[in-house]
């Protein structure tokens, strides 16, 4: 089936109504006027519509043309990103990528990156993903993220995926300050810890089982979506929770939340990023290679 409307006659409709004028649209567009009213004439016969009516010396749109315009623009767009997706494809660079960031990291330390690398390519698409616990390693596994950022030690077996370490994350028992373990012995043993509500972090995970760390308590748990979600509820006193320590000290400097020593600490975690070994693109070689001169402080911005 052959449609009327072509891309042409999109640029002159577009041309027409950013101009206000047949005649200022011929002259934007290099062409005599004759030709740009043949173009809407003959899109209107082809169509069976009236795309413009007369108010004394001026065109104006009708409610067909109207809708015609707004989509039709849409279609323009889409084709100039297409053309430049292209392009930067055969140029072996990725016209999408997308990054999965843990929610144990600030997100501060990306912009920076991005702002550096659109003076480099300004036309590629990034999207930036929060992800938790195993979120981040089901992500690259899945395919829905070229690169993560934050991934744990948890190694995806059999998946050919690159590993390359860039922090540690030194965790602490955080309880509010009104909290009855803040009387408690210290260090606290298992067995006070055990008897808490426990505030956890629910895994993002979408294809892989669901992760649950450091969750000590025999009670039901609050679950809540993020880090962050986390950290506030253990400020409310819903629960309580082991925490990443450069996470929290601004609530520890304000006293919202106090730090507790426990009695089985937990050991240094060590956090990664990591991408698919088979992936060869060049927004992920540019990414990879400024991270990697990135300093994270305790795994923190």
């Amino acid at each position: 089936m052959k449609y009327p409307i072509t891309l042409d006659a999109l640029e002159v409709l577009d041309a027409i109504a950013k101009k206000g004028s047949f005649a200022a649209a011929a002259n934007d567009l290099y062409r005599v006027p004759s030709a740009i009213s043949y173009t809407i004439q003959k899109l209107e016969q082809d169509m069976d519509v009236v795309l413009f009516r007369k108010e004394g010396r001026k065109s104006v749109l009708t409610e067909a043309g109207k809708v015609l315009l707004e989509q039709g623009r849409a279609i323009l767009d889409a084709t100039q990103r297409l053309a430049i997706a292209t392009k930067t494809t055969h140029n072996g660079w990725e016209p999408v990528f997308n990054i999965a960031i843990d929610s144990i990291l600030s997100f501060d330390f990306i912009y920076p990156l991005i702002a550096q690398f659109y003076e480099v390519q300004p036309d590629i698409e990034i999207n930036i993903y929060e992800e938790v616990l195993g979120g981040t390693l089901d992500a690259i596994i899945s395919g829905r993220a070229d690169l993560v950022i934050g991934a744990g030690d948890g190694l995806a077996v059999g998946h050919d995926i690159n590993y390359h370490k860039i922090g540690q994350i030194e965790w602490l028992f955080a309880v509010a300050p009104d909290h009855e373990l803040t009387k408690a012995p210290l260090p606290l043993a298992q067995t006070l810890i055990e008897q808490q509500r426990f505030v956890v972090a629910r895994d993002s995970s979408r294809t892989r089982a669901p992760l649950s760390r450091r969750v000590f308590s025999k009670r039901p748990v609050l679950s809540v979506p993020s880090l962050a979600a986390k950290i506030q509820a253990q400020c409310a006193g819903l629960g309580v929770g082991f925490l990443p320590a450069h996470q929290i000290q601004d609530q520890l400097g304000r006293g919202l939340l106090i730090a507790l020593p426990v009695a089985e600490s937990l050991p240094i975690d060590t956090l990664n990023m990591a991408w698919k070994a088979s992936n060869k693109g060049k927004v992920l070689g540019w990414f990879i290679e400024q991270l990697d001169k990135h300093v994270f402080n305790s795994a923190a911005t």
